[in-house]
């Protein structure tokens, strides 16, 4: 269920919208447990539940409102007489799903009384489907986990979440007092009774248990087909007939990790994709005589199309949290471009929440160029080649992307070329075992690593863990090495903080810092004593989101000023300044909700700005509007970096990087870069997003979280990019890349979670990667192309079992 979590950024991203999630159709009753037989009254026959925020931080509220009808609604002055009932949402509620005689409903303790009544909101459940309760019950738990911990929702994890759910055996006990079994736990209910606790296979998480032992060499081996669907259209959309938006006929095939072939499970499926909610998507794979699969429509899948294969490969979770790579391969090019298409636009309808025919058709073409895959960026130059880099290989050989012969000899070649592993992948041995890992102090401290700075000027790193900063050295044996520890950071006052963002400044002499707890202030820390030596007030008015430098290099200088956003606002911050830091004369407050989210500077001070919509603007100075605003695809934007020269700019998104070409190259600046000029309004850049193939992350064994991706920094160029997920650091071949190979990736497996990693300056090799509790100095030479032994090392991998009848594939 907590796969949904994907869905919420929409819900919590609005912090002028009071109200979170809405139930628009039920009935309220009060449950009194004071006589035998248990009395239920009803409230409002006719209600609203919905979840607000309220002025306290991290306090939420569950309303439940009389509905208001249509021609009343109309009236203005009629809100002041409209009934509800609000609690405020805590643990202490009791919160769960039941059902009643068939419906759904949620059940609540009245905290108000003394004994054991309890509230139940009863769900209509033609008009709130299995999809909306999840959500709403996930979001609760998030409110919940806020008010628990004073903390926000995005740091909660699944199992915290899961912790909070109450464990419910009053319910049953209600029911049988009456002498009838019409109310139990959507627990121990069927899927086909009700699936909102199986809509969506939960989020996988790694735990110790399930990591390779290096030492024993031994991996707990995993089953590598999920089961049979439980859920259909019909009981996802609640409807008998639901409409079908969305339908095409492929072959499936489904990627068996002891062969290292995508196997075909069966030719001719229907795939179907419904709206199960407003701009939510469901999609189901129907065989002949069975379904193979059904999920949401959602980033998260991590969809890879490829116009060359005519393929549609992607990840599916199940509920025991394993991953799998399905494959739909089409007809022909017609087929394959419909699909597409279609498919591109109901994902971004579902991130951005809007229909498709609203956006204008220059979005819409950036959009879905945005989608294509293998298409060069730039033309060929054979002297602009990587070592690292590997030659751009299809998922099928070119003699089989027209249509599948029906001849089983041929079908038996294609499913063996459908991107098979290397012959000698079991051989291989990585040439350098993992380095020590440095803990910055005991790992029982009950904090973790959050920030990483590497120097520019002087060689070291500093990586923030809670209240305090770890420092190492870069040795001349291109190491790290431990040199001390900053402890109990503080303000000039003496108030202990956990910094939220760390920024070195001024030749690495000082360090720049953020305080989650005042959004109005930084302080500057001088490295030579370790210690806050000075408070920045920036505006009382203005929070301060983030913090870089004027350009790209800025930290090797002597520069005073830096720049800040807020939620709608680029200024720039001079710490010379009486009173307020921020300069007047540069400062550019937007009106429109912008959610500025994260921001990055090249060689000369221009300025690309990204937010959590999913859009990039690029800036030629700050003060000024943007030069070029590109459209959001709808994932929110976790990290932006932009090249030396300003060409080329990367953001990151959390299942692919999106990189951009910022050069002009028509019309009457042609030849600029769109930091300086605006693009012609019929010419956008082209976007290009790096994933990762879909049949890799099922080795991984968990969901893709890229972490802020970044060029390395140097005076020679761009050669690489290096990004993390989960347990690993993957790098791109820059040069491969623009030439139109999205997959010109290599990676590492290590053994802790990775927090940060960037490049050290003026080299491409050497990355310093923090993990929760550990900091290492990795060498993209340790990184290798994905293959079974690199990807999860020592394990052992079965073949897929088959649904049906399945011959043996040998390889071509």
């Amino acid at each position: 269920m907590f796969m949904l979590k994907s869905l919420f950024g929409k819900i919590w991203s609005d912090q002028d919208n009071i109200e979170l999630i809405q139930l628009p159709a039920g009935s309220f009753y009060f449950l009194s447990s004071e006589s035998t037989g248990g009395t239920q009254v009803c409230i409002y026959d006719d209600a609203v539940a919905t979840i607000r925020r309220t002025s306290t931080p991290h306090n939420y509220q569950l309303v439940v409102s009389r509905a208001i009808p249509k021609e009343i609604r109309q009236d203005a002055e009629s809100p002041e007489g409209i009934e509800e009932m609000p609690f405020l949402i805590d643990q202490a509620l009791e919160f769960h799903a039941s059902t009643y005689q068939g419906s759904p409903t949620f059940v609540w303790r009245d905290v108000a009384s003394e004994s054991n009544d309890q509230m139940q909101f009863l769900m209509n459940p033609a008009k709130i489907n299995a999809v909306t309760r999840s959500i709403f019950e996930v979001t609760f738990l998030q409110c919940a986990w806020e008010r628990k911990t004073g903390r926000s929702h995005e740091e909660a994890t699944d199992e915290e979440l899961e912790r909070l759910k109450f464990v419910n055996d009053r319910d049953a006990s209600h029911s049988n007092a009456q002498g009838s079994s019409d109310v139990t736990t959507e627990k121990d209910t069927s899927a086909s009774e009700d699936p909102a606790s199986s809509v969506l296979p939960e989020t996988p998480q790694k735990s110790s248990t399930a990591e390779p032992n290096h030492e024993s060499k031994s991996y707990t081996p995993r089953a590598t087909r999920p089961a049979p669907p439980t859920e259909s259209l019909q009981s996802i959309t609640g409807m008998d007939q639901p409409q079908v938006i969305l339908q095409a006929t492929a072959d499936l095939y489904l990627y068996d990790q002891a062969s290292g072939l995508f196997m075909r499970q069966e030719k001719s499926v229907q795939v179907k994709v419904a709206e199960a909610g407003r701009f939510l998507y469901w999609m189901v794979v129907d065989g002949s005589s069975a379904p193979w699969l059904s999920q949401a429509v959602d980033s998260r899948m991590n969809m890879n199309f490829s116009l060359e294969n005519l393929s549609a490969v992607w990840n599916y979770f199940d509920s025991d949290r394993r991953v799998f790579s399905w494959l739909l391969r089409f007809s022909d090019r017609n087929a394959y471009m419909q699909f597409q298409e279609h498919f591109s636009h109901l994902l971004w309808e579902t991130l951005n929440e809007e229909a498709w025919g609203k956006a204008s058709s220059i979005d819409k073409q950036y959009v879905e160029q945005a989608y294509e895959q293998d298409v060069s960026m730039t033309a060929a130059d054979p002297q602009d080649q990587d070592a690292h880099s590997a030659p751009t290989r299809s998922l099928l050989s070119p003699r089989h992307t027209a249509a599948l012969s029906s001849d089983e000899e041929s079908a038996d070649e294609v499913e063996a070329e459908l991107d098979p592993m290397d012959e000698d992948d079991d051989l291989f041995e990585d040439s350098q075992a993992d380095q020590p890992l440095v803990p910055i102090q005991p790992v029982d401290d009950g904090e973790k690593n959050s920030q990483l700075a590497v120097g520019y000027k002087f060689d070291r790193s500093f990586v923030v863990r809670g209240d305090k900063i770890g420092v190492f050295k870069h040795t001349d044996d291109n190491q790290l090495e431990f040199a001390t520890s900053i402890n109990q950071i503080s303000t000039p006052g003496g108030v202990n903080f956990a910094p939220s963002r760390a920024m070195l400044h001024e030749q690495d002499s000082t360090m720049v810092l953020m305080d989650p707890k005042n959004q109005h202030s930084l302080y500057r820390m001088d490295l030579e004593y370790g210690k806050v030596v000075e408070e920045w007030k920036v505006h009382e008015d203005v929070p301060v989101r983030n913090i870089l430098p004027n350009t790209k290099t800025a930290q090797m200088t002597a520069d005073k000023t830096l720049i800040g956003t807020s939620r709608n606002g680029i200024f720039r911050i001079d710490p010379r300044l009486d009173g307020s830091k921020l300069v007047d004369s540069q400062f550019k407050l937007y009106t429109s909700k912008n959610d500025f989210s994260a921001a990055a500077t090249d060689e000369h001070g221009r300025l690309a700005v990204a937010s959590n919509k999913g859009d990039l603007r690029l800036f030629d100075k700050i003060g000024k509007n943007a030069k070029t605003a590109l459209p959001a695809l709808g994932d929110p934007i976790l990290g932006v970096d932009v090249s030396a020269d300003g060409r080329w700019v990367v953001a990151t998104c959390r299942t692919y990087l999106l990189l951009i070409d910022t050069l002009i190259n028509e019309g009457r600046y042609t030849g600029s870069l769109g930091f300086d000029r605006a693009f012609p309004a019929d010419s956008r850049p082209l976007p290009r997003r790096l994933q990762l193939r879909p049949h890799h992350v099922a080795y991984m064994e968990s969901e893709v979280h890229f972490t802020p991706a970044h060029f390395n920094v140097g005076t020679e160029g761009e050669t690489s990019i290096v990004t993390s997920t989960g347990n690993y650091v993957v790098s791109w071949s820059f040069s491969a890349v623009k030439k139109g190979n999205p997959y010109a990736y290599v990676l590492k497996r290590y053994q802790g979670t990775v927090v940060r990693d960037e490049y050290t300056y003026g080299s491409d090799q050497s990355i310093v990667v923090a993990f929760e509790n550990d900091v290492q100095l990795a060498h993209r030479a340790q990184l290798h192309k994905p293959t079974r032994a690199s990807l999860a090392p020592n394990s052992e991998v079965h073949t897929t079992p088959t649904q049906r009848s399945q011959r043996r594939i040998t390889r071509a």
